[in-house]
C-alpha cells in the first residue's frame, strides 16, 4: 500500500525515530511503512496520521485490486 508518510514527515521536520517514539513503535516500523512493506492496524494508522496532522484517507493511498 503506497502512503505519503515520508513525504509529512519531512515537511513536518520529524525524524523516523521522532516519528515512531510518538506513536510508540520502533524506527523500523516506521521504515517498514514508509516503504510501504508493512500494513498497519488500524490503531497505528490513525496515531500516525494524528502525529502528521492529516486524515487515514489522505495518508494512505488504497490501490483496488482488479
Amino acid at each position: 500500500m503506497k502512503n505519503k508518510i515520508k513525504e509529512l514527515r519531512e515537511k513536518y521536520k520529524l525524524t523516523q525515530g521522532q516519528l515512531a517514539e510518538a506513536v510508540n513503535v520502533r524506527r523500523e516500523t516506521i521504515v517498514f511503512l514508509e516503504q510501504g512493506k508493512y500494513c498497519p492496524s488500524l490503531n497505528l494508522a490513525y496515531l500516525v496520521a494524528k502525529e502528521l496532522k492529516t486524515t487515514i484517507n489522505d495518508l494512505f493511498i488504497f490501490e483496488e485490486q482488479l
